[in-house]
């Protein structure tokens, strides 16, 4: 480690633990029986969630780290802030480490939203002149000051990370983490926050940013690291992690056709996922079919999620069966089609990602679809670049008079 890295990461390894599947034993009798008919010996499979991962953070950098579901990023970011110890490898950290991990998770929720402000900072190693002198920006800044007096576990979502995110990044620590909880948050208080971390780099501190957003990544960060089922593909440049990110998608796809590679319960699984095209036109009806095999693992109706995804991994548009009322049998194949109407996509490609749910997710099919919008504008009259460049879709629009 150099005297000016803030983190240096050797060999970083994580291994869990899965216990075997089948029925879990409700007595100790019924626990009993299903050990003696193991043998005595614990049924489990091993699996790494991070793999030989080595890197180095420099002091006041903004770190990027990105990857699909399940490619490790959260597992990182909790062995970074030491939530969970790693199985191998070595991890040192210069200063201390403000962290935004998940929403939940740092505060007590029978303590009231000023009490967690010092706790958080106390267990920060702070002393409470220190808290004090931020108490104010922390405040402000959460734009929550009427329900300071009311305990966190009667917050809603956004209200506990307006708060979680204010601790965290306007205490005195040399490492600010932050996990994908923004996207909870409302559009202003997104960009405030983005704001907020880049203030925080340009000011000396290290910023980790994990997410799915890559605009944002790009927004926040001067540099990235791709992670592809637990290990490191690529790190470097902000442009580059993103260009490896985008080229990985053929691999990725690829290896998300075998169902047992996809994250869920497997209760339900997609078969089929296809369009009648991968070229489409800007204002065409954009329609995907599906295919579901039957089940004999499932009780009860589940429903679909398709998400419509640009290359930046920003999620364009979804689509729930819940939203028009449609659920689906376990008990039989179905087959059908989600029709997309007046969704002007920008010329570009574009994926799609299928998610079958019940109470949780039984299947998770990312990049299930490619396919490209040609550029094609769908207006009756051309103008020069500058009248489209801005926006992320195409709208059918009029002036009147």
């Amino acid at each position: 480690m150099t005297a000016t890295s803030a983190i240096s990461v050797e060999g970083l390894g994580k291994t869990y633990r899965l216990g075997a599947q089948g029925e879990r034993p409700t007595t100790a009798a019924h626990a009993a029986v299903q050990w003696l008919r193991s043998t005595g010996k614990a049924k489990y499979t091993l699996f790494d969630a991070l793999d030989d991962v080595s890197f180095e953070v420099p002091q006041g950098e903004a770190l990027g780290i990105v990857g699909r579901n399940g490619a490790g990023k959260s597992t990182l970011l909790k062995l970074l802030t030491r939530v969970t110890a790693p199985s191998r490898g070595r991890i040192a950290i210069t200063g201390r480490v403000g962290s935004l991990l998940e929403v939940g998770t740092g505060f007590h929720p029978e303590l009231t939203g000023k009490e967690n402000i010092f706790l958080n900072g106390s267990i920060l190693g702070m002393t409470r002149k220190e808290i004090l002198r931020r108490y104010d920006e922390i405040v402000d800044f959460s734009g929550i000051e009427k329900f300071l007096a009311t305990p966190v576990k009667r917050y809603s979502s956004g209200m506990y990370v307006r708060l979680a995110f204010s601790v965290a990044a306007h205490l005195d620590t040399e490492i600010l983490a932050i996990d994908e909880v923004l996207a909870v948050g409302d559009a202003e208080f997104q960009r405030r926050s983005i704001a907020k971390m880049r203030e925080a780099a340009s000011g000396g501190r290290t910023v980790l940013y994990v997410s799915h957003q890559l605009q944002t990544v790009q927004a926040l960060c001067s540099s990235a690291l791709l992670l592809d089922r637990g290990t490191l593909t690529y790190a470097g440049t902000v442009d580059g992690t993103l260009e490896a990110y985008r080229n990985s998608f053929e691999s990725f796809a690829a290896a998300q056709t075998d169902a047992k590679n996809r994250p869920g319960s497997g209760q339900v699984r997609l078969s089929s996922v296809s369009m009648p095209d991968v070229f489409v036109k800007s204002s065409d009806d954009i329609t995907v079919d599906f295919v579901a095999k039957p089940s004999k693992h499932l009780i009860g109706s589940y429903f679909l999620s398709m998400h419509v995804n640009n290359d930046q991994g920003t999620v364009i548009a979804q689509c729930d069966s819940r939203l028009v009322g449609q659920w689906f049998d376990p008990t039989k194949e179905e087959r059908g089609s989600l029709v997309i109407r007046d969704l002007w996509l920008k010329p570009g490609q574009y994926t799609v990602d299928v998610y079958a749910c019940q109470a949780g997710v039984l299947d998770a099919w990312e990049g299930a679809w490619k396919f490209e919008v040609l550029p094609d504008l769908p207006y009756p009259e051309f103008t020069e670049s500058s009248g489209t460049a801005n926006g992320l879709v195409f709208v059918n629009f009029d002036y009147e008079r």
